[in-house]
């Protein structure tokens, strides 16, 4: 075959491939028929909403960065500029650990299912692994188990202390060994940092989302390494993703103002979380325990409680002193906790 038949060939196959989008996206449109907050009208609004300031968790130097609920609901692990890991009793606000890290700007921490080990990374591009015991030094114990070739950003444990999960500025994520420190999986596909990373609430837990200043949105498949979904429509780097409690659904919060709600089966954003008077960036997104609430931190030091449904605020959080970088719900859905470049955290019930 000649090159100038070939050239046809190619041609005619993107034509081809573009009147398919083209039908695809006329599909889509069909379906297309309300809006999520069209079909929430008949729900009755949630009526006012007494979320308090309960406890404030002094210690850190310098911006906490990162935080995580221990399965235990009382303990909150948390990560600060000030190069620190300090484990807290979210109830007495006393410090039961602070390590210091190799590192200033520990960006990343979390929990294990087993609340007997926290993991953590920042800008030494590890991911590091503690044991939590009373008795011994917490930091003599310690275990590198993976390096990326920028920073970690964010990190997770997937269903079993075994593992660890990490998203990195080097625009991957990575599934690594706890025990041997082995690379079990490489997930490649973003093409700029990943900033955030959460794992689908099921059993199997073979799912997790990512987030990345490339703006998209990706679902992987753990086991195989292959993106299996991407969410596009942000307008600027997405900061936070969390799966709804349901698992058919991810929310965002991004630079661009807006926190936004992504459906797995429908394939396509159904609601956005905006206000005029929003101007802000979301840091830190995540949901009550029915998916009702949606919690997003932004730069302008509040946090905002949306209503999922029918996309209206319905609270508004005000005590920091500096931008919200990190907000969790704890795992019964009693209390949330924010942490602040003021280098606090608080506790709101």
């Amino acid at each position: 075959m000649d090159s100038a038949t070939e050239l046809e060939q190619i041609e005619k196959l993107a034509k081809e491939a573009e009147s398919l989008k083209v039908r695809l996206e006329d599909e889509r449109q069909k379906l297309n028929d309300v809006t999520l907050a069209v079909v929430a009208e008949r729900l009755e609004s949630i009526s006012c909403i007494n979320v308090k300031p309960r406890r404030v968790l002094k210690g850190h130097q310098a911006k906490v960065l990162c935080s995580d609920w221990s399965p235990d609901k009382r303990h909150i692990v948390s990560s600060s500029q000030d190069g620190k890991m300090i484990i807290w009793d979210a109830f007495t606000t006393n410090k039961e650990h602070a390590v210091t890290m190799p590192t200033t700007w520990v960006i990343a921490c979390a929990y294990a299912p087993s609340g007997q080990l926290v993991a953590c990374g920042g800008l030494d591009n590890k991911v590091t692994v503690y044991p939590l015991s009373l008795e011994d030094d917490v930091s003599a114990k310690k275990k590198t188990v993976g390096t990326h070739t920028s920073y970690t950003s964010c990190c997770a444990f997937p269903n079993s202390d075994q593992q660890v999960l990490t998203g990195s500025g080097d625009s991957t994520c990575a599934l690594w060994d706890v025990e041997s420190g082995q690379l079990l999986q490489n997930f490649h596909g973003h093409s700029d940092s990943v900033m955030s990373i959460d794992l689908a609430p099921s059993e199997t837990g073979n799912t997790f989302v990512s987030g990345s200043c490339d703006k998209l949105v990706f679902i992987w498949d753990m086991r195989s390494g292959q993106c299996v979904q991407s969410f596009e429509g942000h307008e600027s780097d997405v900061n936070s993703v969390r799966f709804h409690p349901s698992g058919d659904a991810v929310a965002t919060g991004s630079d661009d103002a807006t926190c936004r709600l992504f459906d797995l089966r429908a394939d396509k954003e159904v609601a956005v979380y905006t206000k005029e008077s929003i101007i802000f960036g979301a840091n830190a997104v995540d949901l009550s325990v029915s998916g009702r609430l949606l919690f997003a931190g932004y730069n302008d030091y509040t946090v905002n409680v949306w209503d999922t449904l029918k996309c209206q605020r319905v609270a508004l959080l005000y005590g920091h002193e500096n931008r919200v970088s990190c907000l969790r719900v704890s795992p019964d859905g009693t209390a949330l906790s924010t942490g602040s470049w003021d280098t606090t955290l608080r506790v709101w019930a």
